[in-house]
């Protein structure tokens, strides 16, 4: 039964679709989800990689949760986000920088203005074309709806005289922390018919979130009132509790060190739950545990107690506190526990002043979203084998019914052959318990060793979830369908293991444990005899990349490191990241002025003496949080001792995280052939000037053909590089007249049937199934392209039906397949090209209705789409395909 089971496994993953970069980096990504009050239907942000753009573009999408299709809102080469809808349901708000009709262009010949700012537009839920709301000089940073009638927007205040001159002078000059000149972001209340806006605060701070209730008589705001909060986090946000009737104003939570991250209105608006993080670190918070809190509007009866109230911390008996916002209920509220890389689901029911719990049997879930009144709960869930699905449920006590699929992104990606995965634990640092994900290799068998990647998320304070997520950073399906294994290590410092494991290397310990707890990884699975001693590999991005530079310098056993915006030296960093000193002061416990001794100890880039692992750098130019210049130091200091390969790749314009899609596939690309070079050993020695589309280097690869055509995955199927040659159908035929010279030329005048006889000559021959396509295989592939050899091309132009017969006689007088051209003359399709799939000779398939077909282009035919296929038989060829 084993065996069964292990030749099924290799039978699904032979006839599943190989994964290329391109498959990583198209992604769809669904997020901000909102639900109607009445739970009828939601509206979401769709956002996936435009690649005439360049970078992620994000839509609008609705779906009636009673309906099976989604209805796209809006469209185009502008993001739109942050969708809300009206309290009645009518009217669907969101934010988007896209020009207004009539405004100027620069490509519209009149002079532009600058470029737009994000403002407020409305869109009828029921359809149509949306229309611009506001028109703050400097747009809006975040808004909700009051009314049916208003909406509250948090917009930075109009320019003062000191911004004007400076706008007037074209300066461009920028002034660090400058709190005495940034402008202030307040309320503002916005109508809905004619978009009149009055200011409703006269705060000096900047307000940064905005959470009405639902009927609307109250606010809640969070303000940053220190430029520098993320660099030192001395100055702490502050919240304010606002009465929107009255425009009066509360400051809640003063002294409490309470600094709330989201806030959740009950649907009677007479109570708000909110989260917050808590730590044992008197100031700073980079590592803590989601608190959640209750406060009644009591509490602010009459207002101005609201400053001294304190909220009560609901009783979630569980120590590793939430692992995502909760979705609130009617009497309690849903709560995702974090359990590691597996959360916990909990349904809370409030009982006075306590909460009771009641544990739901739903694995896999990572994200809740529920309509205000209750009745519908929408859940993502998703594994690391499993890619993502938007469940829609109603919620009956404890359990999820009526759940079924409402939003499926990337269903392409189920067709293609996913990794199996497991949760695996081991001893780390400290002899205690890491948990981490285990990827196998595509073409895993029981018994057999196999390479090692380890792949290490960033943070610290981060860890890898039980989930589906393919991305630049972190291409796992890549590495194992080039059959190695991938370790997702959760070290000491990740997040969702409560707090101790959080801090655990904070203090001075930083780098202290980490780099262990994933030493230790890889021996458990060396001891398991899973991966090869010999063939590991190590790759990340931020503190992924740190740790994965630390084990560069600790052991020599890494074949190959990938190392992405990773610190080499924490000195400067201490000064130049965004958050260099709180980052510094919580992790390793002093700044370089106190100790700068400890700096040097704890900076790679003063051991880099002893890296003979080969190493791949890459760095956006404009990333703040890992400046830079770390990775400068890092390729100069490799370089200088030379004791190893060493690469480095900036990508100008880019922050921390990559966003431009040429970018995104550069550094995949370029870390998969530094890998396939120093762990692989697959790498093949390109020709730098050789484009592998291009005809030239068809004729390369026709040349080293032999008899047997070659052929390329596409889909569930190897189909022919090439239409068969003339010298491979002679191979079956010997009396198929070849004219010498014409060798590679396609292999025409062969009929349906001698077709079929050569797949199964060749099927005989090879010991391996070969046929003839079918009509729906290679419906998306053979087209009639004016780009190939076409009656266009011989033409000079694109030839309509009535030339073509004027011109059909010239065809016929020039001899039969005159018009052919060696296979591949003109440029192929797709990274692993195939060739001839618009032109030179139409091809036979099996129709749809089981009877011979011709498809595509021809030499003797225009490239007409409209017009049925009527090739010549001396320009009909045919391809094969290998099943696997």
């Amino acid at each position: 039964m084993k065996w069964a089971a292990s030749a099924l496994l290799c039978l699904s993953l032979a006839a599943a679709e190989k994964w290329t970069v391109d498959d990583i980096l198209l992604q769809e990504q669904v997020g901000a989800i909102e639900l109607s009050r009445d739970g009828r239907f939601a509206v979401y942000a769709k956002s996936r990689i435009d690649k005439e753009k360049g970078e992620s573009v994000s839509h609008l999408w609705l779906r009636r949760l009673d309906e099976s299709d989604a209805i796209q809102l809006t469209r185009g080469q502008d993001s739109a986000s942050s969708p809300r809808i009206s309290p009645s349901g009518k009217l669907i708000a969101f934010l988007t920088s896209r020009r207004a009709p009539g405004a100027p262009s620069a490509s519209s010949g009149a002079p532009a203005a600058e470029p737009p700012k994000t403002q407020i537009w409305l869109m009828n839920a029921s359809g149509g074309e949306p229309w611009q709301l506001t028109r703050f000089e400097r747009g809006v940073r975040a808004f909700e709806w009051i009314s049916d009638d208003a909406i509250v927007a948090a917009a930075q205040e109009d320019p003062s005289l000191y911004h004007q001159k400076i706008k007037e002078a074209k300066d461009t000059s920028t002034v660090v922390d400058d709190e005495e000149h940034e402008p202030p972001v307040r309320l503002f209340r916005v109508e809905i018919k004619g978009g009149k806006a009055t200011r409703l605060t006269a705060n000096t701070d900047r307000i940064t979130s905005i959470d009405v209730s639902p009927d609307g008589q109250w606010a809640l705001t969070v303000h940053n009132r220190s430029l520098a909060e993320i660099y030192n986090q001395k100055i702490k946000p502050v919240t304010f509790l606002h009465h929107l009737p009255t425009g009066r104003s509360v400051e809640l939570f003063a002294g409490q060190k309470l600094y709330p991250r989201s806030f959740h209105w009950h649907s009677d608006s007479k109570s708000f739950y909110f989260t917050a993080p808590y730590t044992t670190h008197p100031d700073l918070y980079n590592a803590s545990v989601t608190k959640l809190y209750h406060f009644p509007m009591s509490l602010a009866e009459p207002f101005q107690a609201a400053a001294k109230a304190r909220p009560a911390e609901v009783a979630l008996d569980w120590d590793n506190g939430l692992a995502a916002s909760p979705a609130p209920l009617p009497g309690g509220f849903l709560a995702l526990l974090a359990g590691g890389a597996r959360n916990r689901l909990a349904r809370y029911y409030e009982a006075g002043n306590a909460w009771r719990r009641e544990w739901i049997d739903q694995p896999d879930v990572h994200q809740l979203v529920s309509s205000l009144d209750g009745s519908r709960i929408v859940f993502l869930r998703s594994n690391a084998s499993s890619p993502a699905v938007y469940i829609a449920a109603r919620l009956s006590g404890n359990r999820f019914e009526d759940a079924k699929p409402f939003i499926e992104p990337n269903e392409n990606l189920r067709k293609k052959a996913i990794a199996k995965t497991e949760l695996v634990r081991w001893k780390g640092a400290l002899d205690e318990e890491i948990e981490g994900i285990l990827y196998y290799p595509h073409n895993y068998e029981a018994g057999k060793k196999y390479p090692l990647v380890v792949m290490i998320h960033g943070g610290p304070h981060g860890h890898d979830a039980d989930a589906f997520r393919e991305s630049w950073a972190y291409p796992h399906q890549l590495y194992a369908q080039r059959g190695a294994f991938i370790l997702k290590p959760n070290y000491h410092g990740s997040s969702n293991y409560g707090l101790k494991f959080g801090e655990s290397i904070s203090g001075g310990k930083y780098n202290d444990l980490e780099w262990v707890d994933v030493e230790k990884g890889v021996d458990y699975l060396i001891a398991r005899g899973l991966a090869d001693p010999d063939k590991l590999g190590v790759l990340g991005w931020s503190n992924g990349s740190i740790i994965s530079i630390e084990l560069s310098v600790r052991t020599t056993r890494y074949k190959a490191v990938g190392a992405g915006a990773g610190d080499v030296n924490w000195t400067s960093d201490w000064g130049n990241a965004v958050f260099g000193d709180s980052f510094e002061q919580y992790y390793l416990g002093k700044t370089p002025m106190d100790d700068p001794d400890f700096y040097i100890k704890k900076s790679p880039l003063f051991q880099m003496d002893k890296v003979t692992s080969p190493t791949i750098i890459f760095f956006g130019t404009e990333d703040r949080q890992v400046p830079t210049e770390q990775g400068w130091q890092h390729y100069r200091a490799l370089q200088h001792y030379g004791k190893t390969p060493v690469r480095f790749i900036l990508f100008p314009g880019e922050p921390h995280s990559l966003r431009k899609y040429v970018h995104q596939k550069r550094k995949v690309e370029e870390e998969l052939a530094w890998f396939d070079r120093h762990l692989f050993k697959t790498a093949n020695p390109a020709n730098p000037a050789l484009k592998p589309v291009s005809p030239l280097a068809a004729l390369a690869r026709l040349k080293q053909a032999a008899d047997v055509p070659e052929t390329v995955e596409r889909g569930s199927v190897s189909v022919g590089r090439f239409e068969v040659t003339r010298a491979q159908f002679r191979a079956f035929d010997p009396s198929y007249p070849v004219p010498p010279g014409a060798e590679n030329y396609p292999a025409t005048n062969v009929s349906f049937e001698k077709a079929q006889q050569y797949c199964r000559w060749l099927s005989s021959r090879t010991g391996r199934k070969y046929r003839l396509a079918t009509e729906d295989e290679m419906a998306g592939l053979l087209t009639r392209s004016r780009n190939e050899n076409t009656l266009d091309f011989w033409a000079g132009y694109a030839v309509n039906p009535d030339d073509a017969a004027r011109l059909e006689p010239l065809v016929k007088e020039a001899g039969a397949g005159a018009l052919l051209k060696p296979a591949g003359s003109f440029p192929g399709t797709g990274d692993d090209p195939l060739f001839d799939l618009g032109g030179n000779a139409a091809e036979w398939v099996l129709g749809k209705d089981g009877k011979p077909k011709v498809l595509g282009g021809s030499a003797d035919r225009p490239a007409d789409e409209k017009a049925p296929v009527t090739t010549l038989p001396d320009y009909i060829g045919f391809r094969v395909v290998l099943d696997r």
